[in-house]
C-alpha cells in the first residue's frame, strides 16, 4: 500500500507539471512570441482555457501527499514555509495578471500586467525546479523529522543548506527551459500565425539548449547525490523512463523543423514524464533525504499514514480522480484546434 500511494502522489505531481507546465512555459515565453496586443491576447486565449484548470492537479497532488504522507507534508510545509509563500504569491499575480490585463484599453496598464504575467510564470518555473533539486539534494532533517532553510547560505549544496545553492538554481534553469520548451511546443500547436511561427522556432531552439543541458544536470546530480543516479541500473522502470525522455527530447527536436506541432508538443511531454518517472524510481523509497546523514531520511514507510487510512484514502481517490480526468479530457475536447485572438474586449481574453 505504501508503494501504491508513493506512486499515485508521484503521478499526481507529474500530471500537473505535464498540465500546468505548458500554460507557465507560454506564459513564460509571452513577451518573446507575441509584440503586440493582438499577439499577447492570442497567447492568453490559448492558454485561457485550462490555466486555472490545470493548477486543480497541484491541489490533487498536495492532498493526496496529505492524506498518504502526513509526515512528510508536515515537515515540508514547515521547512518550506518561506518557499511555498512565494510560489503562492506567484500563482495569486499570474492569475490577477490574467484576469485583469483587458479590462481596460491603456497601453501602459496593458505592458505592466503582460510582464507581471510572464514574470510570475517564470518564477514559479523555476521555483518548482528549485523545489525538486532540494528533494534531490536533501534538506537538514533533525532527529525528530524536522527542518527549517533559509533563502540561501553559502551557495554550496551541502550542510547547512539553504533553499538555494548552485544546484538547486541549475535544476530551476533546467526546469525553466524545459516548461519554456513545453509552452512554445502548446503555443506552436494551439495558436495561429505569427506567434505560432515564433513559438516553434523557439520550441526547437530551447529543445536544442535542453539537450545541452542534460548532461551537465546529471554531472551535477552525480555530485550532489551519487546515490540517486547508481540506482539506476538496477530500477528498470527508472531506465526506462530515462529512455522515454531521450526519445521525446529526440522526437521534439525532430518534429518542430518539420512543422509537426503535436508530434513535438508529445515528445516534449513524454521528456518531462520520463525524467520525472526515472528520478521518482530512482528516489524510492525516500521521500525527504537528510543531509547530511541520509538515515535520517524519511521514507514512503516511515512517513506514511496508516493502512487503513490508505485503504480509505484509496476508495475516495478512484471515485475522484477518473472525474477530474473525465473533466479535463472533455476540456481539451472542447477547446481543439488553432486559437486567434478575438476583437477587442476588455474581457480576460
Amino acid at each position: 500500500m505504501f508503494e501504491l500511494w508513493f506512486w499515485l502522489v508521484a503521478a499526481m505531481f507529474a500530471l500537473y507539471v505535464l498540465t500546468d507546465g505548458y500554460d507557465l512555459g507560454a506564459g513564460a515565453l509571452h513577451l518573446l512570441v507575441a509584440r503586440h496586443d493582438t499577439e499577447r491576447r492570442t497567447v492568453i486565449a490559448t492558454i485561457g482555457p485550462y490555466w486555472d484548470a490545470n493548477e486543480v492537479w497541484l491541489i490533487a497532488a498536495g492532498g493526496s501527499l496529505f492524506v498518504a504522507f502526513p509526515r512528510v507534508l508536515a515537515a515540508g510545509l514547515s521547512g518550506f514555509y518561506l518557499a511555498i509563500f512565494i510560489i503562492l504569491w506567484c500563482l495569486a499575480l499570474r492569475a490577477i495578471a490574467i484576469e485583469f490585463r483587458s479590462h481596460l484599453r491603456e497601453p501602459l496598464w496593458r505592458a505592466f500586467w503582460d510582464a507581471a504575467f510572464a514574470v510570475a510564470s517564470a518564477l514559479l518555473a523555476l521555483l518548482f525546479g528549485v523545489a525538486l533539486g532540494n528533494v534531490i539534494r536533501g534538506v537538514p532533517l533533525t532527529p525528530d523529522g524536522w527542518f527549517k532553510l533559509t533563502l540561501f547560505t553559502d551557495f554550496r549544496p551541502h550542510d547547512p543548506a539553504g533553499i538555494l545553492d548552485w544546484y538547486t538554481l541549475l535544476a530551476g534553469v533546467f526546469a525553466l527551459v524545459a516548461l519554456a520548451a513545453h509552452g512554445a511546443a502548446f503555443l506552436a500547436w494551439h495558436s495561429g500565425g505569427v506567434v505560432a511561427d515564433r513559438a516553434r522556432r523557439l520550441q526547437v531552439l530551447l529543445h536544442a539548449l535542453l539537450l545541452a543541458l542534460w548532461p551537465l544536470a546529471t554531472v551535477a546530480t552525480m555530485a550532489v547525490n551519487p546515490s540517486l543516479l547508481a540506482a539506476l541500473p538496477g530500477r528498470p522502470l527508472a531506465w526506462i523512463a530515462a529512455v522515454l525522455a531521450a526519445a521525446g527530447l529526440i522526437a521534439a527536436l525532430w518534429a518542430g523543423p518539420r512543422r509537426r506541432a503535436a508530434m513535438a508538443f508529445l515528445g516534449s511531454a513524454a521528456f518531462l514524464g520520463g525524467m520525472l518517472v526515472s528520478t521518482a524510481a530512482c528516489l524510492f523509497p525516500v521521500l525527504l533525504r537528510a543531509l547530511p546523514d541520509p538515515a535520517r531520511s524519511i521514507t514512503a514507510y516511515a512517513g506514511g499514514a496508516t493502512a487503513q487510512g490508505l485503504r480509505t484514502a484509496l476508495g475516495w481517490w478512484a471515485i475522484g480522480i477518473p472525474i477530474a480526468i473525465l473533466w479535463f479530457v472533455i476540456l481539451h475536447l472542447l477547446h481543439r484546434g488553432r486559437v486567434e485572438a478575438k476583437a477587442e474586449t476588455t474581457g480576460p481574453y
